[in-house]
């Protein structure tokens, strides 16, 4: 059911309101690998990593558990499949992520990675067989230009490997997720179980993964057992998983799939903002030596075009096309 104008102004500034606060977990992920590092000297980056995200959506689970089943018990069916959906679309997205930026340019992997904001509006065009508004496609294209200055992507050093197609893989995964939490079916389920679901289904994705990798099973109580650590680790459950993910969960329907994968993009928008000042506090707080970013004219004309693409859609929302890719409209 379409949103009144009001309701979608305010499901975007929710939305990206989200992604100012997840721009906190990428300088705070990789504070925690450096601590992780410290504590337990040669982990790898790839069980501190599988092992802080699993942590995240456990503890988130745990945090959510008693006020889920005040709401009325143990999730429905459709709320069962709606959590294991967007579950196993992001965490699986979020594994292929991770392998992938190990083979090739980090740049790169950021960038592709925003490739859903371009798979989304392609899978409604098939599923509606009508061509998306013109608007969405300047939108598209806006964005996808800005990922690239915003990352700094080597165009003379870009080829399809391992690590770039995990990434391309990863940003398809992504567009499920972002779509497969827009299905009308879901439209009565209640958020928080559904998103508690979620939850499970991520931990129980990235913890497997953690525990075959880690050194030795003392090392999954050390890497996380220093007061610097305990602190960001609960600013990534509280803020960037608990809080932001129940947010995106309750708002992101009120929009189509297309606006919101376009809205979650200016996502490295603000990551590449707090990393001008964040990097340095904590390296000064903590006893870390990890650089702030600097400004530079990538970030401010990559930023733009992104944030100008989201504007675009907002001066202009887009209306159904009369255009018709087949016989028949096609809706779900």
């Amino acid at each position: 059911m379409p949103s009144s104008p009001r309701r979608r102004l305010l499901a975007g500034l929710v939305l990206t309101l989200c992604c100012a606060g997840w721009a906190f977990s990428f300088p705070g992920m990789k504070a925690l690998t450096a601590l992780g590092l410290r504590q337990v000297p040669g982990s790898s980056t790839v069980f501190l990593a599988f092992w802080c995200v699993g942590l995240r959506f456990l503890a988130a689970a745990l945090i959510l558990s008693p006020f889920v089943f005040l709401t009325g018990g143990f999730p429905s069916r459709r709320e069962l499949q709606q959590g294991l959906g967007i579950g196993f679309f992001g965490g699986l997205g979020l594994v292929l992520q991770m392998d992938g930026a190990t083979y090739t340019h980090a740049s790169t992997a950021a960038f592709l990675t925003q490739g859903y904001c371009l798979w989304i509006p392609i899978f409604v065009a098939l599923r509606t067989r009508r061509w998306p508004a013109i608007v969405v496609w300047a939108a598209c294209l806006l964005v996808l230009v800005g990922a690239g200055f915003l990352a700094g992507v080597r165009w003379n050093n870009f080829h399809l490997g391992r690590g770039e197609l995990e990434n391309l893989l990863g940003s398809v995964l992504f567009a499920g997720q972002i779509l497969w939490l827009e299905r009308p079916i879901f439209s009565g389920n209640h958020v928080l179980r559904f998103t508690w679901v979620m939850f499970v289904t991520m931990a129980a994705l990235c913890i497997p993964w953690a525990m075959a990798t880690a050194p030795s099973f003392g090392s999954l109580l050390a890497v996380y057992s220093t007061g610097p650590s305990l602190i960001i680790l609960f600013f990534l459950i509280a803020i960037c998983t608990v809080a932001n993910f129940l947010l995106m969960n309750r708002w992101q329907p009120q929009l189509s799939a297309t606006e919101a994968g376009l809205i979650y993009c200016t996502e490295p928008v603000f990551t590449s903002g707090v990393s001008l000042f964040l990097p340095g506090w904590m390296s000064s707080a903590f006893g870390l030596d990890y650089a702030n970013e600097t400004l530079t004219w990538n970030l401010l004309l990559g930023g733009g075009l992104i944030l100008g693409a989201n504007a675009l859609l907002q001066l202009f929302p887009p209306q159904p096309s009369a255009t018709s890719l087949g016989t028949g409209d096609g809706a779900s």
